[in-house]
């Protein structure tokens, strides 16, 4: 089996008490305090301009009514927790869940009632995606992805592992469900700047020891990406060296795609196509590349 790589590049590209005497950056916690003062105060005028309609509702039908009463109770709960809880950096977890449903509620749910009724029915996503688990890569926003377009799957270094009943099968199961039951056309798996997982596979000993229960042993699935990266830039800093296994363990993932039988029959016979990918979130680029395979015929008897 040979393979040869098409590439294509593109560029995508809370307050405290200030002195009076502010410098730049006092100046401009400043300016964040006054605007997010001003956008409570529109918060404010929001409901007390609901309640007044809701109170004046000898025009609205009781379904409009209740509407603006549940919009008046939501935005009256949302400002009636702080956002933060001893300081900038302690973010009240239960609020933030609470306030980011009703954020995505609000702007997302209630405002596509036809794609979240076609979505009740079922899911038929074109993509499959292998990202990492990384908080700053989430796929869907990196690419736009709506509900219902990608079946995702993350884990440490976006990797993919060979085909094994036993020691995969979680993997193994979330790419069977894609590739037969939902039928996806592509499988991307995006690779990322700064990857904690790639600089971990690279700095494992020649002798292969381990000092994780678990995170060591799961990035060697890419060891071969590691190995040439080694052999090939021996010379090159450390950084380099990462930086070119993050696109290497990406061309090791999906070589072992091609592990699994169903996707290796879809590949055949033009129904999927296999893409590697490398968000780099420092430069604000976005690499993708086609994996063109040629199969060798079956020899028979």
């Amino acid at each position: 089996m040979a393979g040869s790589f098409k590439k294509s590049m593109a560029m995508i590209c809370c307050a405290k008490q200030l002195p009076d005497n502010p410098g730049p950056a006092q100046r401009k916690e400043r300016s964040q305090s006054q605007k997010e003062k001003m956008v409570s105060s529109k918060s404010d005028d929001a409901i007390a301009g609901l309640t007044k309609l809701l109170s004046e509702k000898g025009g609205l039908d009781d379904v409009a009514a209740a509407k603006i009463k549940r919009l008046t109770d939501e935005l009256d709960s949302a400002n009636s927790k702080p956002t933060y809880i001893g300081g900038t950096s302690d973010i009240d977890p239960d609020y933030r869940i609470r306030s980011g449903f009703l954020r995505f509620k609000t702007e997302k749910y209630e405002r596509n009632p036809s794609l979240f009724n076609e979505l009740a029915k079922g899911q038929s996503p074109k993509f499959l995606v292998f990202s990492c688990s990384d908080s700053r890569v989430c796929p869907s926003h990196v690419l736009g992805f709506q509900p219902g377009e990608a079946f995702s799957v993350r884990n440490i270094a976006n990797m993919v592992p060979p085909y094994d009943k036993t020691r995969y099968s979680g993997a193994g199961a979330a790419i069977e469900y894609a590739v037969l039951h939902l039928k996806v056309e592509n499988i991307v798996v995006i690779g990322h700047s700064c990857c904690g997982g790639i600089k971990g596979l690279m700095s494992i000993p020649d002798d292969g020891s381990t000092a994780t229960d678990f995170i060591e042993d799961w990035v060697k699935i890419c060891n071969p990406a590691r190995n040439k990266v080694k052999a090939e830039l021996k010379s090159a800093d450390f950084a380099v060296q990462c930086e070119n296994c993050e696109k290497e363990a990406v061309n090791v993932s999906l070589g072992n795609l091609l592990t699994y039988p169903f996707v290796r029959e879809a590949v055949m016979k033009n129904t999927l196509a296999l893409k590697g990918a490398h968000y780099d979130f420092v430069k604000g680029c976005f690499e993708l590349w086609n994996l063109e395979f040629t199969f060798s015929p079956s020899i028979g008897a």
